[in-house]
């Protein structure tokens, strides 16, 4: 898989009113659920330790 626009900043998330807040980079924002939010930093952090088992591809 080719992936042109590789991040090295992290996003900043906060809750606001009940909800999670996301700010990512390039502008993206996201609003969830704290559940959601949840299993989305769970999903993150099991990818981020399989991806550091990997080689980067630099094509």
């Amino acid at each position: 898989m080719r992936i042109t626009d590789v991040h090295d900043k992290a996003g900043n998330a906060v809750a606001d009113h009940g909800v999670v807040l996301l700010d990512g980079p390039n502008g993206v924002a996201v609003s969830m659920t704290a559940d959601a939010a949840e299993q989305t930093g769970q999903a993150l952090i099991r990818a981020a330790i399989h991806a550091r088992g990997q080689s980067v591809d630099p094509s």
